[in-house]
């Protein structure tokens, strides 16, 4: 598999390892998406479900080349490598112009989100009743988890390790944001804002040649909840790729129509056209959470009035959707593996 990948596509797939990991961090958008439509999704839950007991016993062996094999280890480490690139780059210009320029950031997402449907269904043929169905509950669940309230912010490493394992279903199960569920969880600000950038400064000071940070209870606190948390993430990655790989050998059409209503729904999570809400105390005044940071309470939204912004917006929606459609193109183009 891996003999076949030019220098061109390795580049590419890192570059489609910055597109997830950015989706990712973004709340109401999945990077299981972007893998979707850049057309390496089956590959990408293959080769995690390849990280299995045979994989261990390769590992401890020693054999380290036929466990670098076996796993599809090339394909795997430029993908993550793309994604840990992201989380220091990308992702920070993401939060920059979600602060500077929401409604278009939104807008962008949206289109993307209904030229993903697009590319999912057509090519889906086999609706009948138990895919209907299945499409019908892929999106009341999608519809009905961007109406819950978020609950608040917990640093119990358990319950971190919980939040990993259920907030990398953004990576596996497209329509399903994992960042979002982090808000719901009460902990996106701590796991992927904090925590990152409490590394991130550890990392600066180690090469800086101060190592103060060792006495700082804080700092040591947030690396243990980053390291938790990258712990649950990598255990429901490989957990639910065994999973996923498993109905989508048995149950693939059921699988893929309940994919698109997960998808479906999350055009709720990320309507360009909404503001907001925080919870507030009886005076009035916003709750904070440890780091100074409101709490995000839920989201309002409403329909825009027809001036030049919505056309704006619109005009991003529509960009959006061209994006998808020449991801498609390049998928086409390089004839990538296909669901």
């Amino acid at each position: 598999m891996e003999s076949t990948r030019s220098l061109k596509d390795r580049v590419f797939l890192v570059i489609k390892g910055l597109a997830m990991g950015a989706a990712n961090k973004v709340p109401g958008v999945s990077g299981g998406v972007v893998a979707f439509v850049a057309g390496f999704y089956e590959e990408f839950i293959y080769s995690l479900q390849r990280v299995n007991k045979t994989a261990f016993k390769l590992l401890f062996s020693g054999r380290l080349q036929s466990f670098y094999r076996y796993i599809n280890g090339k394909f795997l480490f430029l993908l993550f490598l793309g994604m840990i690139i992201s989380y220091f780059s990308v992702s920070k210009l993401l939060d920059y112009l979600i602060e500077h320029y929401e409604l278009y950031v939104w807008s962008t997402f949206f289109g993307m989100i209904l030229g993903s449907i697009y590319y999912i269904n057509k090519d889906f043929k086999n609706w009948n009743s138990k895919t209907i169905i299945a499409l019908i509950i892929g999106a009341a669940i999608g519809i009905s988890i961007s109406f819950l309230d978020p609950a608040t912010e917990n640093d119990n490493l358990i319950f971190v390790f919980l939040c990993g394992i259920i907030s990398v279903s953004g990576m596996t199960l497209p329509g399903f944001s994992g960042s979002f569920i982090l808000i719901l969880l009460g902990n996106y600000v701590l796991l992927l804002v904090d925590s990152v950038n409490a590394l991130y400064d550890t990392i600066a000071d180690i090469f800086s040649g101060n190592f103060e940070f060792v006495k700082n209870q804080a700092r040591i606190q947030m690396l243990k909840v980053l390291s938790v948390f990258t712990l649950g993430s990598v255990t429901g990655l490989v957990t639910f790729s065994h999973l996923l790989n498993y109905i989508l050998k048995h149950y693939k059409s059921i699988t893929l129509a309940t994919i698109i209503g997960f998808i479906i729904g999350s055009l709720g999570v990320v309507w360009p056209w909404k503001k907001t809400v925080f919870k507030t105390a009886e005076d009035g005044s916003a709750i904070l959470d440890s780091t100074g940071t409101p709490i995000i309470e839920n989201y309002k939204r409403f329909i825009p009035e027809l001036n030049s912004e919505t056309y704006l917006a619109i005009a991003y929606i529509v960009f959006g959707i061209l994006i998808v459609l020449a991801l498609e193109w390049y998928g086409q183009r390089t004839k990538r593996i296909k669901i």
